[in-house]
């Protein structure tokens, strides 16, 4: 069997011929980080930074280690099964199908809202007597809209890696200028909790937190975009993988001492949501002047429009695939058929469900930014969203333990150990994050 290549390029050689872990393969890594690590993220960071100092730093890391385990999981079950994710769950039973729609229609909903907010929040404090920050929004939407619909993964995963580069300039060049206490940040290695109400749930957050989004299901998509669709890969894979964590540490450490320097020693506090970014722009122009806050801001819309982008052309692929393995079915065809291969032709990227999931995420989403959002469906978000990643990680242990992976490529004890506890701390973060709905006023 011939193996395509992300240039679309065939190669003679075996399939299954192990390819050698080298750098210059690295690209879905760089997408994965990119769009995981969103300015809510960082805000997280910073306020952690800010309440705790450098005590949490520690939670930080793990919280990169767990996403490694998740995502490698899911480029596992991508090459060694040929399979997609998506194909994977529906093999579990009807249920995971019905979760998968549900999720991904409400989610794309309010989310498609959220991220477009939160790319025009930084353009609106750059040029702030344009337009108004709804009309900067929508400029973001129609842009990610247009970008995504036009190219495919190969242009895609270079515009991502030009913005990742930004990002993380801005970010590495902030943590400089703050002059960090190495001494402080090296001690908040050791795992100790702040000595505060509910510290424990406020440190799994931040575990959770970082760069923990459906697109870490889009990782094995992505993978398979690039071309690489068996084990031949499995190498080249893992180091992607790798790269992406650690870039995804650099910039969440990197916020974390912003947040320690800046604000904990001044005692400064920020609002939660994107526009904790906005005021952290008018604290360092105070500090460090016009120049950095406005490279702060740049860096800031980088990192919103990966995230956008990312989502944009990630979950309309998982969208794709659902839709064609529910219009097999309905015709009675092999549903076994549907494999990574497809996925790294490129022709999912401009069928008809791709596109139309991105339609939805873009213009419906934008009554949002004129009307609000409605306080019910942003419940069944929250909650659907808080169970995404217990489902995302049981549901990966369940089938990388099955005789659907083949044996070589099962989980091993360090793979189940890190996806059962990832499972773990996400559904104590689930119930959490339902137990704090206000459900008097839903019903």
């Amino acid at each position: 069997m011939a193996e395509t290549t992300g240039s679309g390029t065939t190669a003679d050689a075996p399939a299954s011929q192990p390819r050698k872990s080298s750098w210059k393969y690295i690209g879905p890594g760089i997408v994965v980080a990119a769009t995981g690590v969103g300015a809510g993220d960082l805000v997280a960071t910073l306020i952690a930074g800010s309440n705790f100092g450098y005590t949490l730093l520690w939670a930080a890391v793990i919280g990169c280690v767990v996403k490694i385990s998740l995502a490698e999981a899911a480029g596992r079950w991508h090459l060694s099964t040929g399979r997609t994710l998506f194909d994977g769950w529906a093999s579990l039973g009807r249920w995971t199908t019905w979760f998968f729609v549900v999720y991904v229609v409400i989610w794309g909903y309010v989310y498609g809202a959220a991220a477009m907010s939160s790319s025009g929040l930084p353009l609106q404090a750059l040029f702030p007597d344009v337009m108004e920050l709804k009309w900067w929004a929508i400029l973001t939407g129609l842009v990610g809209l247009v970008f995504v619909w036009f190219n495919k993964y190969a242009v895609f995963e270079k515009v991502m890696t030009v913005l990742v580069g930004i990002m993380f300039v801005v970010t590495v060049y902030l943590a400089i200028r703050v002059t960090p206490h190495l001494g402080d940040a090296f001690a908040g290695l050791l795992p100790v909790l702040p000595d505060e109400k509910d510290s424990i749930l406020n440190t799994l957050g931040l575990i959770g937190g970082v760069g923990g989004t459906i697109t870490l299901a889009a990782y094995g998509y992505w993978v398979n975009a690039k071309g690489w669709t068996n084990t031949g890969w499995m190498k080249v894979m893992r180091l992607d993988n790798r790269v992406a964590y650690v870039t995804t540490g650099v910039f969440v450490v990197a916020m974390l001492f912003v947040g320690a320097e800046l604000l904990h020693s001044a005692n400064v506090a920020i609002a939660s949501g994107d526009k904790g970014l906005v005021q952290l722009s008018g604290i360092l122009e105070k500090e460090y002047g016009d120049a950095t806050a406005k490279l702060f801001l740049v860096g800031f819309f980088a990192t919103s429009f990966t995230s956008l982008i990312g989502v944009w052309h990630g979950v309309s692929l998982m969208f794709a695939d659902f839709v064609e393995r529910y219009r097999k079915e309905r015709a009675g065809a092999d549903t076994t058929a549907l494999s990574g291969e497809e996925v790294a032709s490129g022709a999912r990227e401009k069928s008809v469900p791709f596109r139309a999931y991105l339609l939805w995420l873009t213009f419906p989403p934008m009554i949002l930014l004129f009307q609000g959002q409605p306080f019910r469906l942003i419940i069944i978000y929250g909650v659907l969203g808080a169970a995404f990643m217990p489902f995302l990680a049981l549901t990966l242990v369940w089938l990388l333990n099955s005789s659907r992976t083949p044996r070589e490529w099962r989980n091993g004890w360090l793979s189940n150990g890190m996806l059962t506890i990832a499972g773990l701390l996400f559904l104590v973060l689930c119930i959490k994050q339902i137990s704090d709905q206000d459900w008097g006023s839903f019903f």
